[in-house]
This record gives C-alpha cells, structure tokens and sequence, in this order.
C-alpha cells in the first residue's frame, strides 16, 4: 500500500531556492506560456512526496464539509460518487480515484503551496485539489475551464495532452470524457515533477502504481458563467421604481396580441438597469471572494473580549482563516463576498498587507477604527490569533 507521512510536512515550502518554474523566471512564464502552452518542469519541488497519504485523503473525504468525488471505471463503464464517503466505498475491485478539493481550505501546508503561486493573482486562484488512484486508474481525457499546475506527489503518473479540436464527448456516461483523445505528447512524473496546462487542452493522467497528485488550479471561467453571474448580481443590487401601467389602454383586435405599446414601455423599464466600471469591480470582488456552499466559518467558542485581543494580537500577530479570501480594489476590500469601502489610507495600507500576506505579525501601530475591524472580523472566525 502506498503510504507518504500523514503529518503536514511543509519545511521545504520555506525554502527561496526552490526550482518551481524550473529555473525561469516568474516573468517569463508569463510571457511565453501562461494563457499559451504547456510547460513541464522536473523536480519543481525536489523532495516533495506530498502532506497526505491514502489513508489520511480517504479520511478527509468522509466529513460532510470537505467537497470530494470518487470516480470508478472498468472497462468502459464509469461510475462517478459524491462525497461524503464512508469507508465501504473504497473496498472495491475496479480502478478507482477519490478527488478531494479545497485541501488548502482546511490543511495549513496546502494553503502554503497556494501561496508559492502568487506571480499569479489571488482572483484567478481556486484550490487546491489532491488525488489518490490505484494503479491504472484516471478520470479519462477530458478538458479543464481553468489553468492547472498538476504537481505529482507520492508515486508516478503518465500524463498523455493534446491540442486538439475535436472536444466531441463519450455519451451515456457520469463525466466529460474526450470521445476522439489524441494525444501529441507523453511524460511519466515522479515525485516533485510538475505539469502546467492552460484551459481547453485535452489530457489524461493514469496512475502508474498507486500515486497521489496535487492540482494547483486557477479559475478561467466562460463568458457565459460570468454573465449568468453578474446578472444574479444584478438582481440583487438593483432597484427600480414604479410597475407596469395602462391607464390609456384601447381595445384590441387580437386579445392573443402582445402590443407594440406594453413592448416598447417594459423596454423603456428595462433600459434603467445599468451598470459601470465599479459596479462589475464590486461584483468581481463579492464574486471571486464567496466562500463555496460547504464552507462555514467557526466563531471562537470564548471570544477574547477587544482589550485581550489587542494585547494577544500585538504579542502575536493575526492570521487570515485557512477558508478566507480577501482581495482588494483601490481602497475597496472583499471578504468572504462582502464590500467594505470609504476606508481612510492607514486602513488600506494595513488591509492590502494583511491581503497580500494574509498575516500581521504586530498590530500595535494600526489605528483603532481599523482594529476594531479586525477584531470584528476574529469573531466571526475570519481571522485567528497566530
């Protein structure tokens, strides 16, 4: 059975000379293939076997607030499982992978691997997905909507992309699987190997013995995802006054017809719905940092009272919650999908460090408005005494 430690083993991560992008820089990573094409790396993470083994994965998938998936095939019969998961679920004889997600939310070293990728924005980030498989066994080629940096842990993994067009699906089955795969390139990973892929490229990944993989993935979503979204956005923001009236009404040769005069006055109503710059920024901002639906914040059970806060933050800094984002626009901030604005400048610097390190080590020179804030953030569990 394969078996890494089930400690968090996270020393590496504090190391400055890691070869993560294989020895080129942030800068062009971006410039010749973030967006662009593929890029294997061997040894990003010299060393790394990963901060689970099986038994500890299979574990995390059997609590209701972990978000997990078990996809199990023979043959060509697929069969896909939500979590959670009790153990009877894993003493089978097909191949099988349980894919759990969000690990960052609730393991301090997977949120320490997240923040090695901060060349890229926090509002392209999604989570951090780890995934065990028996030998033999994938998800099937099939197509991702975000950017992925696919980090091999314990064992191998064969990982087979293709730039292809052709995205016709297999029908009658549980998963988007690539009906026509062809691959262009191959490669066998091994521990601290890491594969990035942009969106839309065509790839499968089947496990060569047992192996654990950890998917770093950024968001990319569609046109019409944001769309949808900001519409709902929309209908929750926006107000209009008065209703439909027609105190002028004739009658009609058609009581069937729709009239030219109802269309052209729910027009001029709907013509009102507008929108601007701050409002898609205020709508991104809530958007991109709404915890998912399994996500629930723990208030501490005896909340320091504001005097013990101060005088523990100040001894001993603060910490974002694993389960909170929090991003920032101009002096506006986002947390966990709410806006906060109209912030004078010393709470904006303090804010966007908390943001982009989500720490403070002293508290001591923030102004009392702004600790006010935070400490009515610690209360409702979005941020911890370190």
């Amino acid at each position: 059975m394969l078996r890494t430690s089930s400690f968090v083993r996270a020393d590496f991560l504090k190391n400055k000379s890691l070869t993560l992008l294989g020895g080129i820089s942030a800068h062009e990573f971006l410039a010749t293939y973030w967006q662009k094409k593929p890029l294997l790396i061997r040894g990003a993470i010299p060393g790394f076997t990963g901060f689970l083994d099986r038994d500890a994965l299979l574990q995390a998938s059997l609590n209701d607030e972990v978000e997990s998936r078990l996809v199990a095939h023979k043959g060509n019969q697929w069969h896909l499982g939500r979590g959670p998961f009790s153990p009877k679920h894993f003493r089978r004889k097909d191949l099988w992978t349980l894919l759990v997600q969000g690990v960052n939310l609730f393991l301090p070293a997977g949120d320490q691997l997240l923040r090695k990728f901060d060349f890229i924005p926090y509002a392209r980030l999604d989570d951090l997905m780890v995934s065990y498989a028996t030998d033999g066994a994938g998800v099937g080629p099939h197509l991702d909507n975000y950017d992925v940096f696919l980090l091999q842990g314990a064992g191998k993994r064969r990982w087979s992309i293709s730039a292809q067009q052709d995205h016709t699906l297999v029908d009658g089955v549980p998963l988007k699987i690539l009906k026509n795969f062809q691959p262009d390139q191959e490669w066998v990973l091994e521990p601290g190997d890491m594969l990035y892929l942009p969106p839309q490229w065509a790839h499968d990944g089947v496990a060569v013995g047992e192996c654990m993989t950890y998917s770093i993935g950024f968001r990319a979503a569609p046109a019409q995802e944001l769309a949808q979204g900001f519409l709902e956005f929309l209908q929750d923001t926006v107000v209009l006054e008065g209703r439909y009236q027609d105190p002028a009404l004739k009658l009609h040769n058609h009581a069937a017809e729709i009239s030219k005069e109802m269309i052209d006055q729910v027009a001029a109503m709907l013509e009102k719905v507008r929108w601007d710059r701050q409002t898609v920024r205020a709508f991104l901002g809530c958007a991109l940092t709404e915890p998912k639906p399994h996500v629930y914040f723990q208030p501490p059970k005896r909340p320091l009272s504001h005097a013990r806060f101060q005088i523990a933050a100040n001894k001993r800094g603060v910490v974002l919650d694993l389960r909170s984002q929090l991003l920032f626009s101009g002096g506006t901030f986002f947390l966990n999908g709410e806006m906060t604005e109209s912030l004078p400048a010393e709470a904006c610097r303090t804010l966007r460090k908390l943001a982009d390190t989500r720490e403070l080590s002293n508290l001591s020179d923030v102004a009392p408005p702004t600790l006010d804030r935070i400490y009515e953030w610690y209360q409702l569990g979005f941020i911890n005494l370190r």
